[in-house]
């Protein structure tokens, strides 16, 4: 398995982290973000399912995966593929475009395209903090111009999932049993397991896993040692955070910040 991965936080406010990787084998299992996830694939294509949905991302076009919605993501073909991801706070896009981004994730846009190209490789120089901030506001607002579109349906209504997901959220990096947050929440354990898979497509222990690991990899690219990010996202140690990290980014985290 040939693979190559670098990542940085860009001192640009509003970009949370910066991702390029070259993937053949490794697959993502389901998982969220609290950002969103803008991509472009430079060689080859990516396979995915968002909110139970298949979809598929080619060079041609960019792609948009709105927060807390469940997706995963494997090579088209055999030849794997190259990527560049940003990872976008909800500061720069709200989370009242995510109906819109769910229906339509993939934006066949040449000149939004272009300017995601040209955002990725200002921000490979830091000392070109000014034109990485602008470039990020054209690119924002070529992207709300897509979402700015009626959506298929209502956005569902709130219900005990969204309360339990809001309650993880809470206590992290700490984590709750099923039946303190059951007696929280006044429901029953299994009840609100299915509830939970059924509005965010994944049970809440592989919610609560991919927020830890999204803040281990913040916190190393911070540049915090591995064995304290992994106690400070929530792991019980090391080997654990490497564990679940490799299963997620399909390598380590010390390679993770090596580039």
């Amino acid at each position: 398995m040939w693979q190559r991965i670098s990542a940085w936080q860009p001192p640009v406010p509003g970009i949370a982290e910066v991702f390029h990787a070259r993937f053949v084998e490794h697959a993502y299992p389901v998982h969220t973000h609290d950002t969103w996830t803008l991509l472009i694939v430079d060689d080859g294509a990516i396979r995915y399912d968002l909110d139970r949905h298949h979809h598929g991302a080619l060079g041609a076009s960019v792609t948009l995966l709105p927060p807390n919605v469940a997706h995963d993501g494997r090579a088209a073909t055999s030849h794997g593929f190259r990527k560049r991801v940003l990872y976008l706070d909800t500061s720069i896009l709200g989370e009242d475009l995510i109906g819109a981004a769910v229906d339509h994730p993939s934006m066949a846009d040449p000149l939004l395209r272009a300017r995601v190209h040209q955002l990725h490789e200002t921000l490979a120089h830091p000392a070109d903090t000014l034109e990485a901030e602008s470039r990020l506001v054209l690119v924002a607002d070529r992207l709300r111009d897509h979402l700015d579109r009626p959506l298929t349906g209502a956005p569902p209504a709130r219900g005990v999932a969204d309360d339990l997901r809001d309650l993880l959220d809470a206590h992290l990096p700490d984590a709750l049993t099923l039946r303190e947050a059951a007696d929280t929440l006044g429901a029953h354990p299994a009840y609100l397991v299915r509830a939970f898979g059924r509005r965010f497509g994944l049970p809440p222990h592989r919610y609560l896993t991919g927020r830890r690991v999204d803040r281990a990899r913040r916190l190393l690219l911070a540049g915090t040692p591995a064995a304290e990010a992994a106690v400070r996202a929530g792991f019980a140690d090391q080997a654990h955070l490497t564990r679940h990290f490799k299963r997620y980014l399909g390598t380590t985290p010390g390679r993770f910040t090596a580039g």
